[in-house]
């Protein structure tokens, strides 16, 4: 079946269809983890150019997520709602990483905290991971590095500034 329009020609219907479909769909949100850095950002940081960057999110909503690349590292930015407001999750999982031989080291300055995470040798292919997040108003921004090799770690000095810059984006 064709529709003529005003120009004369014959459209079918099912490409009136189609246009109309795309049109009317709702545009697709931006990530908020996603715009808490930019690849810009990353790259000053990492030393490599970041691709794919991938948003996401936890079932239920309870997080957002966005996963990319750089060269040998992995990138997650996280925005989520703070579940344990006490701290003692943190705690108990820190605790649980050492008991199983893993090196791990926390700093805070004021809202960031970071920390570095290199595991023991049975568990090296889990990666070496550097971390900072930020809690403000009951949620917490992060951004994690994962490099293949505890010599191409990020340094928490280097990434902490752009957990600063999460901390005014959200």
């Amino acid at each position: 079946m064709n529709r003529i329009h005003s120009s004369g020609r014959r459209i079918p219907v099912v490409a009136l269809a189609l246009v109309s479909a795309v049109l009317t769909q709702p545009a697709r949100a931006q990530s908020k983890a996603c715009a808490l850095v930019t690849a810009a950002e990353l790259q000053s940081v990492l030393g490599a150019a970041v691709s794919g960057m991938t948003p996401s999110s936890m079932p239920g909503g309870s997080a957002e997520l966005c996963t990319g690349q750089a060269s040998s590292y992995r990138i997650m930015l996280r925005l989520a709602k703070r579940s344990d407001p006490s701290g003692d999750k943190e705690a108990k999982g820190l605790a649980m990483a050492k008991q199983m031989g893993a090196q791990v080291e926390v700093k805070k300055f004021g809202d960031v905290t970071c920390s570095t995470f290199a595991p023991p040798a049975t568990m090296q292919q889990a990666g070496y991971n550097t971390t900072c997040s930020v809690l403000k108003n009951g949620q917490v921004g992060a951004i994690e590095i994962t490099a293949q090799s505890q010599s191409s770690m990020i340094p928490i000095d280097k990434l902490r500034p752009l957990a600063e810059k999460i901390a005014a984006r959200f």
